[in-house]
């Protein structure tokens, strides 16, 4: 049974058109998913998470009235190295409200020298600042290349200065709204059928007889022949 589901493809609705395979969309995406389980359950109100993500690792405090929802993170065959998307997707449900177990160890910006968690450069993959870097070094140092490569962001105005407001209000726009969307897809067309009509008993019978008639016909007549030889 599957309780609610996100997908990554529904960002351009909550205006994320493009990027949508980095961790900062991952986030978004786990970001969903959360509102969505909670809002399903009634619970969104009771267990807001945390509304303004900084980078910190965060975990859900039970209300009085009701435990909060948990989950368990199952990355299938992902390699689960630090800084992997999957952990993007899980600090996001985490800051939706989920009561998800886990470690700070494999989010991004945590540190393999001092086992600590730079939550500003966490905070920086979360806003796409990792993004925003590569363009502007690409801006600098391969002008042609940055116009290719970020062809789409530049398309729809979005720059290294203004990517972490535009995935504010994604975050924003997660949590207004984070029902999921019927399908508009066509209901699929009826095929035409063209199977023979389907005979009575008694049709049965007599076709039966009439082929028993013919076989009966046919053997008398080599008999015949035979006589004559």
């Amino acid at each position: 049974m599957v309780l609610a589901a996100a997908y990554a493809r529904e960002l351009p609705r909550y205006g994320l058109e493009v990027g949508l395979t980095n961790y900062a969309a991952a986030y978004c995406t786990g970001l969903l998913l959360a509102r969505r389980v909670l809002k399903m359950l009634e619970m969104d109100e009771e267990y807001e998470g945390n509304v303004e993500a900084t980078g910190e690792d965060f975990s859900v405090e039970p209300a009085e009235s009701r435990r909060p929802f948990r989950a368990l993170l199952d990355v299938g065959l992902i390699r689960t190295t630090t800084g992997n998307r999957v952990f993007g997707a899980l600090k996001g449900a985490l800051d939706g409200g989920l009561d998800i177990p886990h470690s700070d160890k494999r989010f991004a910006g945590f540190g393999k020298e001092d086992k600590q968690l730079d939550v500003d450069v966490h905070r920086k993959y979360i806003y796409g600042g990792h993004v925003a870097a590569y363009m502007r070094s690409l801006m600098e140092d391969e002008p042609e290349k940055y116009q290719s490569h970020f062809s789409e962001y530049i398309k729809r105005g979005i720059e290294a200065d203004n990517i972490e407001e535009v995935y504010k209000k994604v975050h924003a726009a997660i949590r207004a709204d984070p029902t999921a969307k019927k399908s508009e897809k066509e209901a699929p067309r009826e095929h035409k059928r063209y199977n023979l009509k389907k005979l009575t008993y008694e049709e049965r019978k007599a076709s039966l007889i009439e082929r028993l008639n013919t076989l009966n016909a046919a053997g008398g007549n080599e008999e015949d022949e035979d006589d004559d030889e």
